[in-house]
């Protein structure tokens, strides 16, 4: 593939640095290269020296946590069900191949001038990555971070991933973090807890059984709807179902990323988006186009 003249970004890992060769390193990076898909950052190539492993991946201008910074109080709608659009196409992809993203957050989502959103850092964990503006990198993670994984469980499966994309899909309606914990792993089951209720043996069967679960600990709240929490929801179409779905706190109960393609949350999207082969964009079905975002930050005082 001739790269000559072609902007790309390029990702670096020191290797004496690391415990033991790197070979998650590797072996993260060839299963990055046969993930061919317009919903994932394309790998070019991998270049191997004594001292540093480089990633040289293909360049997309910015991301979705920036794309929200620059259209502060909740996007488009219309923008909204596009970008999840992709997000699930992407991942439906990965876990068909059973491959789980693992830190599903705006900041890895790249997004495109035309809109098309990518999905990036796949569990990429050490490699140097741009840092995000405010927050230390633990925390911002843990805003998406999965109750079961809070509390302890190493069971991972493809519901891992698919929480954060719940987190992602209320941040892009409200403009606002959905469960923006503060210090530690306890403050933000606390607030997953205080809106989803706090789980029980009856609800989440195993739950008590979790390294992490100590009531005292946890306080005890009744589950409410998220649209009580999250009233734009309502605004939407189905929106507070298509959250509801992947927001369960029992990861049995949380839609896969193909089912809720075929949610009733789509419906108005035209039918060919289904039928596109994995390499081509949304972008090429007619129809399909980023909306301007409104301009909700003009004439609110502060």
């Amino acid at each position: 593939m001739d790269l000559t003249n072609q902007v790309v970004a390029l990702k670096e890992i020191r290797l004496q640095e690391e415990e033991g060769a790197p070979f998650t390193a590797i072996r993260e990076a060839s299963l990055l290269k046969e993930l061919k898909h317009s919903n994932i950052v394309t790998l070019h190539d991998i270049v191997h020296t004594r001292e540093t492993l480089t990633f040289v991946f293909e360049f997309v201008n910015t991301d979705l946590s920036q794309y929200m910074e620059r259209h502060p109080g909740g996007l488009d709608h219309r923008n909204v069900r596009l970008f999840l659009f992709q997000l699930l196409r992407g991942l439906s992809y990965c876990h068909k191949r059973r491959v789980l993203h693992r830190d599903v957050k705006p900041q890895n989502l790249l997004i495109s001038e035309m809109g098309e959103l990518k999905l990036a850092d796949f569990g990429l964990a050490r490699a140097k990555s741009v840092p995000s503006h405010t927050y230390s990198h633990e925390v911002v993670t843990l805003w998406y971070r999965p109750p079961d994984v809070l509390l302890g469980s190493t069971e991972y499966s493809t519901s891992l991933d698919i929480w954060g994309v719940g987190c992602i899909f209320v941040e892009m309606i409200t403009g606002m973090p959905t469960f923006p914990g503060i210090r530690d792993t306890y403050d933000q089951l606390d607030k997953i807890f205080k809106i989803l209720g706090t789980p029980t043996e009856d609800t989440w069967p195993g739950v008590t059984h979790l390294p992490g679960y100590k009531l005292q600990m946890l306080g005890f709240f009744k589950p409410r709807k998220l649209g009580l929490s999250f009233p734009r929801l309502y605004d939407i179409n189905e929106g507070e179902t298509m959250a509801t779905s992947f927001l369960q706190l029992n990861p049995d109960n949380r839609i896969s990323a193909d089912e809720a393609l075929r949610h009733r949350y789509f419906a108005s999207l035209p039918k060919k988006l289904y039928e596109l082969p994995d390499e081509l964009s949304i972008f090429t079905v007619e129809g399909i186009y980023l909306h301007p975002e409104p301009n909700r930050h003009h004439g609110h005082r502060a």
